[in-house]
């Protein structure tokens, strides 16, 4: 499959083009962005990637490739500098997001995969923008549940791996971990206050701690490899579950807006939105985060 990566030669772009290579999947990997030398250098490199038996290829491409491309990833963001919240980033990286629905136009039959955040309110930027049908304009939220996973591991002091938990509602402050649905090695756990205090406090934090190191990269590896794990869900119709934003249409009382929630991807993007019974107060944060995300957008429009 075609897979065009909008903004792919930052290192979000960079880290889902090498982990699609080694992924075995064949695809046909376009790199679109507005820096030729970055695309030109990672091109050159991955070419040697391909020659130790990674599959598919890679090569660089402008924004027309992206109307015949079958998944397009937009990964393109403005510098994010030292921040606590990714809404910082929101109205900028509007006009990035604006720039992509105009390449892509309303009639492209395609998936796309958005990366760049604030994710939540960008989804309904770009589903708004285009028309495109709702469950193929999907936002990676990957990552909220990575960390929640790690953190419980770490107050359980089991290994990485082992832990199944996830986040819904907003890709940043508003995030609602799933205490209710914990598990390790497949088997149900319910965590104390304490592990469950020690858990979201390595969740929430993680993004304002990683920010504070003033590094100037992203999560790149993680996104990268969970974002190239979501193309080929979408590219193979394996039936993999993902949380994911998506614009709700009534599921879970919520209707118009993006938050994240549990997904079952497949070629057509979102198969199937998963309505898992929450608690009253996981319910309650999903309908902030929900909240939140929709003031952000509103907010966005309203400033033209």
């Amino acid at each position: 499959m075609k897979v065009a990566l909008f903004g792919g030669a930052g290192g979000v772009g960079a880290s889902t083009a090498f982990n699609l290579a080694v992924g075995g999947g064949g695809h046909d990997v376009v790199i679109v962005d507005s820096r030729p030398e970055m695309v030109a250098s990672h091109v050159m490199d991955l070419q040697q990637v391909l020659e130790q038996g990674a599959s598919g290829s890679v090569r660089e491409g402008g924004v027309e490739d992206m109307r015949d491309a079958g998944i397009v990833v937009i990964c393109a963001s403005f510098a994010e500098g030292i921040v606590g919240s990714r809404m910082l980033f929101l109205e900028r990286n509007a006009d990035i997001v604006r720039g992509a629905a105009e390449a892509i136009g309303a009639d492209w039959d395609g998936v796309v995969l958005m990366v760049t955040n604030p994710v939540d309110p960008l989804v309904m930027v770009f589903q708004g923008l285009t028309g495109i049908d709702r469950r193929r304009v999907v936002g990676y939220t990957l990552n909220d549940s990575l960390r929640l996973r790690t953190g419980i591991a770490l107050a359980l002091g089991v290994e990485p791996g082992r832990v199944d938990a996830w986040v819904v509602g907003e890709h940043g402050d508003s995030s609602v971990p799933l205490f209710t649905r914990v598990s390790v090695d497949g088997e149900p756990v319910e965590l104390t206050p304490e592990q469950r205090a020690a858990a979201t406090e390595f969740t929430q934090g993680w993004f304002a701690k990683h920010k504070a190191l003033d590094s100037g990269r992203s999560s790149t590896w993680t996104s990268g490899l969970g974002t190239a794990r979501m193309v080929g869900a979408i590219a193979n119709g394996g039936g993999a579950r993902f949380p994911a934003s998506v614009v709700l249409d009534g599921e879970y009382g919520l209707e118009g807006v993006s938050v994240s929630v549990p997904v079952t991807l497949g070629r057509g993007g979102v198969e199937e939105i998963h309505e898992w019974d929450l608690s009253d107060e996981e319910l309650a944060g999903l309908r902030r985060a929900a909240e939140a995300v929709r003031e952000a957008a509103a907010g966005l429009n309203g400033s033209g």
